[in-house]
């Protein structure tokens, strides 16, 4: 008898503001780059390094100049994520056929802006959701924050079989411009990171809408790597978030991961030979070809996180929703196979869920 908790459907959500990368690249050297002093042809080198052909904005292009307060940034945050995370849950509804009403647990996750009350509570008076309702926010968890929600959220539907559950997450990155910080994870970050939203609905393995063929959630594991807590993250300054982010990244991912994977694996009777779909986060290009080394992968077997980088960028928690999106659209796997999903974040930290088909 299935007794895993079910992922029924996903969303994901963008703003409508589309840009190139070159474009971007040329507002950035415009706007605040050439009067520097420094060396500009580095900062576009890097902008052409990081292998995104485009992204999607917050706002328009020729909005961001107005941004020159943490409040300025946190009030267009909020005003955003409520609008985008309202449209990723009205199309998540409307795609299920779940009712509103029906959802017991809703998790939100992000690591772009603050809100209190939160972005959860917020959407409460938008959309038909229960009164009762139980609320999860989560910030802080960042590029992780995908796979830690699904993994949380699962945990809560053994415990509730009967009930329906949501993850939400919403990353408006853009809206952490530090146009005055020219160090190169800064640098990096203003090419690398992009703006959208993931809704994910997941049943209880005795709810009326769990059906035959769902992929279940079977496991789950935290890592957390000691002493790596300036590995990636944010300061917080008296502009807003600045980033923290290692060159170490690559390095740690290709090192620490595949042993964290191959004991998680072994406790579920399982070898990377029996992965027959890797969802992983799309750290950056770096990270990609890290984690295909450290795990000894196949040729393609990353190349949806691939795809996704190029296409719209990192885009923090919502990353790893998207791939797992197209996964579960675009690979045939036969009844049994099992996939990984897996993400990085700050401190740093690691989250693996094992998936079957």
């Amino acid at each position: 008898m299935n007794r895993y908790p079910s992922i029924n459907a996903i969303e994901i959500v963008f703003p409508p503001h589309y840009y190139l990368q070159q474009e971007l690249t040329d507002s950035l050297r415009e706007r605040f780059w050439l009067g520097s002093g420094r060396r500009i042809a580095r900062f576009e080198r890097l902008h052409r390094n990081v292998n995104v052909k485009g992204r999607y904005l917050a706002l328009p292009l020729q909005a961001y100049v107005d941004l020159d307060s943490f409040q300025r940034r946190n009030d267009a945050w909020i005003e955003v994520a409520t609008n985008l995370g309202e449209e990723a849950l009205r199309c998540l509804f409307e795609r299920s056929g779940l009712d509103p009403e029906d959802v017991a647990l809703l998790a939100t996750t992000t690591v772009t802006g603050i809100a209190v009350p939160t972005l959860d509570a917020r959407l409460m008076n938008r959309l038909p959701l229960s009164p009762r309702l139980k609320r999860m926010p989560l910030f802080g968890l960042g590029c992780l924050g995908g796979a830690a929600g699904i993994a949380r959220v699962a945990d809560y539907l053994h415990g509730h079989p009967e009930e329906a559950a949501i993850l939400l997450a919403v990353e408006l990155c853009s809206l952490t411009l530090q146009p005055d910080d020219l160090s190169i994870a800064n640098i990096i970050a203003t090419g690398l990171f992009g703006d959208g939203a993931a809704a994910v609905l997941l049943t209880g393995s005795n709810h009326p809408l769990m059906r035959p063929g769902q992929v279940r959630v079977i496991a789950s594991r935290s890592l957390f790597f000691p002493d790596t807590e300036r590995v990636m993250g944010w300061d917080i300054a008296d502009g807003g978030f600045q980033v923290v982010l290692s060159a170490d990244v690559p390095e740690i991912a290709g090192t620490r991961i595949r042993p964290a994977v191959d004991a998680f694996l072994a406790e579920n009777g399982l070898q990377r030979a029996d992965i027959a779909a890797w969802v992983a986060h799309p750290g950056g290009p770096r990270v990609i070809e890290a984690l295909e080394e450290g795990l000894e992968l196949e040729d393609g077997a990353l190349s949806l996180s691939r795809e996704s980088l190029a296409q719209v960028g990192n885009l923090s928690s919502a990353s790893v929703l998207l791939i797992l999106q197209e996964t579960l659209r675009r690979q045939r796997l036969e009844p049994g196979s099992f996939g990984l999903m897996m993400a990085m974040g700050p401190a740093f930290c690691a989250e693996l869920v094992l998936l079957q088909w």
